[in-house]
């Protein structure tokens, strides 16, 4: 049985920028929180109108990176508890189910792991490193904070966490065109992040990580079992470690790049 709208304790909090394609859907799953925030970063498809129509609160922020703006919409809430969840992502009933019960038990636990199965071109993944993959995302909100990272940021919390069985949906790449922007993105992300931390690359060391990054995923990960996506999925984990470390090169042989 659905549960009923603002019946739950939970702050939703996302982060977005031009997901319109399937914003709704994301919290359409959630209506069940007190409180839905969105922090969006400047879209121009529609994205915004449909958080007006949806979520409780929304603001329009400047774009820092990942693990900044989420402590951003963090510092929103004012729930008991937060859900942090993407705009590719969607909650599954049973998991919102369980989270409702979860809440009844007056639980002692101050963070939780939902396992998230993501799907790569339509084909839902199972190997490739990417099944079972717990993500850190429900917690108690004075227990928690997101690490500053401008990309792959971290959920800071102690002590241990409880495991939800109910499954968190995740659409990481809907086509080949999305497959292509997110390595772009996600490789000059994380080309700053290692330039910031001291680490420098060669081309010798970007064909060697790329190499690495597509034999561990497709013969180490069993992604040969995911189908032609699981070849499809390695070539682009190769593809997007290979551009992070040539970025990272070019970071510290071109210091007009840094900028």
């Amino acid at each position: 049985m659905p549960l009923a709208p603002r019946s739950l304790p939970v702050s939703v909090i996302l982060i977005t920028k031009n997901e319109a394609s399937r914003l709704e859907r994301t919290l359409r799953a959630v209506q069940w929180a007190q409180e839905i925030i969105v922090v969006d970063s400047g879209s121009t498809d529609g994205t915004q109108a449909i958080a007006k129509n949806w979520a409780t609160q929304w603001v329009e922020a400047d774009w820092p990176g990942f693990g900044i703006q989420k402590n951003r919409a963090l510092s929103l809430a004012t729930c008991p508890w937060v859900l942090s969840i993407d705009a590719d992502e969607y909650v599954s009933e049973e998991l919102s189910q369980e989270i409702a019960q979860f809440l009844q038990s007056e639980p002692s636990f101050d963070a939780c792991t939902l396992p998230r199965l993501s799907s790569y071109c339509g084909r839902e993944i199972r190997h490739s490193g990417w099944w079972p993959d717990p993500v850190c995302r429900f917690f108690r909100r004075d227990k928690a904070k997101f690490s500053d990272d401008r990309v792959h940021e971290k959920l800071i919390f102690s002590g241990p966490t409880y495991a939800f069985q109910g499954l968190l949906h995740h659409e990481s790449f809907l086509d080949l065109h999305q497959v292509l922007q997110k390595v772009n993105h996600y490789s000059t992300e994380g080309a700053h992040k290692m330039w910031a931390s001291g680490k420098r690359a060669t081309l010798r060391s970007a064909i060697g990580h790329g190499l690495w990054s597509f034999f561990r995923t497709y013969f180490l990960q069993r992604g040969f079992l995911d189908g032609r996506e699981g070849f499809m999925l390695a070539v682009s984990n190769a593809e997007g470690t290979y551009y992070r470390y040539l970025k990272l090169m070019y970071l510290h042989s071109n210091p007009a790049s840094k900028k």
